[in-house]
């Protein structure tokens, strides 16, 4: 069976407090009104996660929150400080541990478009795909049975969605 990843940039986050530190920004309205679009886009065309890793940050725990919120159902998660920010090569790594069949990761740019381009074999035609605005995300499945057995180039894009899309 093909291992399925779906890759979440953040939705949209709020700049209106320059004292707060970067890890600690939440959502802005924006960002509330298209984390659950994105969680109920998910739902319906059947691409929910076994396992999510989601980073540590204050707009991705709330992303998740509100996306989650939409499949129905609880999902495990683990949040990691090691997602805030991370590069590509990070992204991966934490996949490469993952244990369910279908996992998603919500992350922050530039790692999440990193990894989304450096994964798939051929990138989808979608417009978006290589500034992946916030809330995009991608589904793409691996014909591999493990995780550890991932690398670069080897996913086959099933989807690619903007919250504009929906």
């Amino acid at each position: 069976m093909p291992l399925k990843l779906i890759l979440t940039r953040h939705a949209k986050s709020d700049w209106g407090d320059p004292m707060l530190q970067d890890r600690d920004r939440s959502l802005n309205a924006r960002g509330r009104r298209d984390a659950p679009r994105i969680g109920a886009w998910l739902a319906a065309q059947g691409h929910l996660p076994g396992q999510a890793l989601v980073s540590a940050a204050t707009r991705t725990r709330e992303t998740w929150m509100l996306l989650s919120a939409e499949f129905g159902r609880e999902v495990p998660v683990t949040f990691l400080d090691q997602l805030y920010h991370a590069e590509g090569a990070t992204l991966l790594a934490t996949l490469r541990a993952a244990h369910a069949s279908a996992v998603m990761i919500v992350g922050h740019n530039p790692g999440i478009s990193e990894a989304a381009y450096r994964l798939v074999s051929m990138p989808p035609s979608h417009g978006r795909f290589i500034d992946y605005p916030t809330c995009a995300t991608l589904v793409c499945a691996f014909a591999v049975d493990t995780w550890d057995q991932v690398s670069w180039g080897m996913g086959d894009v099933v989807d690619f969605v903007t919250p504009h899309d929906v």
